[in-house]
């Protein structure tokens, strides 16, 4: 289905709340069930920031290759002035609401990594070239695209909603 329906307004202080209005709002301008997402990244040393506001961390428009730029850069130079652990984790909810916008569920998937002190590998997006899993010896955008998907904070719950609309489901038949 396509739909030319602006995006809403992300104004929700937690991942949670703007993963329930995106799915609610599309809900309705579609008239069907609606799963939608909020992720980001959180670093334990800025007190979880960026948070949700990750996309938006600099502040800066334009095109998405200097926001991602911005960000990153921004990122970095707070860290350097925290003087902190560069533990950090990269953070999706998914809600899944009916036509009507009542929630049948929420899950949460997290990855659990560090922030490296200057970028590495050429895929991903975002924060990617950033981000350290320890496990895997590589940045989340030195891994291949089937890798990521394996591993990922969006394909975790993903998992995690697949498994829940499966419990529902039969549930329901019961």
């Amino acid at each position: 289905i396509r739909m030319d329906v602006p995006e809403p307004d992300e104004d929700q202080p937690t991942f949670e709340g703007n993963a329930r209005l995106k799915a609610r709002f599309y809900a309705q301008a579609a008239g069907m069930a609606c799963i939608a997402d909020d992720s980001g990244l959180e670093v334990d040393a800025l007190g979880g920031e960026p948070g949700v506001r990750s996309a938006r961390y600099a502040g800066v428009s334009g095109e998405r290759k200097a926001i991602v730029r911005a960000n990153n850069d921004l990122l970095l130079r707070n860290l350097a002035a925290a003087h902190g652990e560069r533990t950090a984790r990269f953070v999706c909810v998914m809600v899944w609401v009916d036509r009507d916008g009542n929630e049948l569920a929420l899950v949460r998937g997290e990855v659990i990594g560090r922030i490296e002190h200057e970028p590495r590998g050429d895929n991903g997006f975002g924060y990617d070239p950033l981000f350290y899993l320890p496990e895997l010896d590589r940045t989340v955008a030195q891994l291949s695209p089937a890798e990521k998907n394996a591993v990922s904070h969006r394909g975790c719950a993903a998992r995690l909603m697949l498994a829940e609309v499966q419990r529902l489901r039969g549930k329901a038949s019961q």
